[in-house]
């Protein structure tokens, strides 16, 4: 009985590192905006997984102006911080070694956010966890949807 009592208590123990060793939640006390899906928290550069956002230099048309799309995405992003803590759920990285990261203001997914809000589309390449929330912004005309715009991973292409 007591050797049973032993055995539980070391699989226990063990469980419990193998979580904390492989569940990582970064919080933020140095944060730098890059772009509308990329942040430097800590010295880290974190890529927010599932979406993609358009990038700094990509512009849109509404009405038949220029609109620097890119940008306003990582204003967007950047008021919805302010002063906030970021706190970021790492899933991994990629083929550019950055990590890959659902991050939180709030309790507040800034993916979900940025998606919803029509400034960021659901990466549907590597995720579906968005589609809803881009299915909401293009249904209100919201963000980009109210614009002429290229996805950005077609922009990229072209660029």
């Amino acid at each position: 009985m007591f050797l049973n009592k032993i055995k539980l208590f070391l699989v226990i123990s063990i469980c419990l590192i193998f979580f904390f060793l492989t569940y990582f939640d970064v919080k933020s006390s140095e944060l730098k905006i890059i772009d509308g899906d990329t942040i430097h928290l800590n010295g880290e550069k974190i890529r927010f997984s599932g979406i993609d956002s358009p990038e700094i230099k990509q512009t849109c048309n509404k009405n038949n102006e220029i609109v620097k799309c890119g940008i306003q995405a990582k204003e967007l992003l950047a008021k919805k911080i302010e002063n906030n803590k970021v706190n970021c759920v790492r899933e991994g990285k990629d083929q550019y070694k950055r990590t890959l990261a659902e991050c939180f203001v709030n309790d507040l997914s800034l993916s979900s956010y940025l998606v919803k809000s029509g400034y960021a589309f659901a990466y549907r390449k590597y995720s579906k966890k968005f589609i809803g929330d881009e299915d909401f912004a293009r249904l209100n005309n919201l963000g980009m949807w109210s614009m002429d715009f290229e996805y950005p991973w077609d922009w990229r292409k072209k660029n």
